[in-house]
């Protein structure tokens, strides 16, 4: 079993910027990828960002140039830096972790509120 927890989420004004963190805890050597995903309302919780044990990182195009995924290693969280945060970028944020290609080794945590608007 893995756990995940988020934290960080809040209001900001539109052009702000918001870091959530995400620690994760148990059997970490059953996933190889971490991630962030949201859900707005009345919409399909979609992909952000992902970050794989090696490093390698892939964004959603909305997001693309303005939010940042990363993870400490040694304190097993990852990171989620939203710059230049829009109203659009309203949601419930979720971190993930899973084995890729695997329907079992799949963990998501509680989600935060993010919101943004003036």
């Amino acid at each position: 079993q893995v756990q995940v927890v988020e934290s960080g989420g809040g209001l900001v004004q539109p052009g702000g910027s918001l870091r959530l963190s995400c620690a994760a805890s148990g059997s970490l050597f059953s996933i190889d990828i971490l991630g962030w995903y949201r859900q707005a309302p009345g919409k399909e919780r979609e992909l952000v960002a992902t970050i794989t044990n090696g490093g390698n990182t892939n964004y959603a195009d909305s997001v693309k140039d303005r939010f940042t995924i990363s993870r400490d290693g040694a304190k097993n969280t990852v990171y989620l830096q939203l710059n230049s945060l829009k109203p659009e970028d309203t949601a419930v944020y979720y971190c993930r972790g899973f084995r890729a290609g695997s329907r079992i080794v799949d963990y998501w945590g509680q989600g935060t509120q993010v919101t943004v608007s003036s």
